[in-house]
């Protein structure tokens, strides 16, 4: 990933969803851009122009915490664009330019000893969301993920945006596909070196135009509970909740799909376990980078 084009293009984005009116501030002019001019932003963050101009070109190296509390509110950044934006800043610097693949790490025993002792359908998944374990239950769930990278490490973004049969399985596919790539920003902004998110960023760009249409929005998200609904060629239709655990040792997230009590989709699992009690693709523990 180009840190400072991460940069430059994510304030600016930001910039650009503010109207003067919004910001209280007299709209005079003709404007070639739509939102604030850099001038304005300047302004509301207390901050001079050259500086702004500065930090907007990429280069947030040693920039205070007062500056990006400035900023934030200049710029009226939710909690998400917030936190993107200190990674972006905790990552900038010439001591951190270099390119380098994180070392290979397997997946903890206890932590797979975790998924396997859960009864609903678990995952563990890193920041470029490769899925690198599951249990049976996921395993099942995800059947059509898992078939689709061929022996590979299963990955949302490429089956999103690379395999027909995705369209089908994500009842809304619009929502998986920005939730994909709002997750991707965040994690280009906490590890913008690592050659393997650069290296999936670049293919899913060339590959397809919906990602590199949603890639050009630097919109960013964490995703810690939510909804889902999901086609499954074997059970039909299934609506489910999600819930998300941080395991910062591992620097991966557990994730796991619940249903509704006495619900359509609980009794669709049930048939989904016991489809995978004779269907359980074979249990894979990937290694993730």
């Amino acid at each position: 990933m180009d840190h400072a084009a991460e940069t430059r293009e994510f304030l600016t984005s930001r910039r650009a969803r503010i109207s003067p009116q919004q910001a209280g501030l007299p709209a005079y002019g003709t404007r070639r851009v739509p939102g604030l001019r850099r001038a304005e932003v300047a302004q509301l963050a207390g901050i001079s122009v050259e500086y702004y101009a500065r930090l907007e070109r990429g280069d947030l190296s040693g920039v205070s915490g007062q500056v990006l509390d400035a900023l934030a509110r200049a710029l009226r950044l939710n909690e998400d664009d917030r936190t993107h934006l200190d990674d972006l800043a905790r990552t900038a610097g010439p001591g951190r330019r270099h390119r380098r693949r994180p070392a290979t790490a397997t997946v903890r025993p206890n932590v797979r000893r975790l998924l396997d002792s859960m009864t609903c359908p678990a995952f563990l998944l890193n920041g470029r969301g490769d899925v690198l374990a599951a249990n049976a239950l996921g395993r099942a769930l995800y059947a059509p993920m898992i078939e689709a990278a061929r022996g590979a490490t299963p990955n949302h973004g490429r089956f999103i945006f690379l395999d027909p049969r995705s369209r089908r399985f994500w009842g809304d596919w619009e929502r998986a596909a920005d939730s994909l790539v709002a997750l991707l920003h965040a994690q280009a902004g906490r590890t913008p070196y690592d050659q393997d998110l650069t290296d999936l960023i670049g293919e899913l760009s060339t590959r397809s135009d919906e990602f590199r249409t949603r890639w050009a929005g630097h919109d960013v998200r964490q995703h810690h509970q939510g909804a889902k609904h999901i086609h499954h060629p074997v059970v039909g239709t299934l609506h489910l909740t999600y819930e998300s655990l941080d395991l910062p040792a591992d620097g991966l997230i557990l994730f796991a799909y619940g249903t509704e009590p006495g619900s359509d989709s609980e009794d669709a699992l049930r048939i989904l376990a016991s489809w995978a009690a004779d269907h359980d693709p074979e249990p894979a523990e990937h290694s993730h980078r």
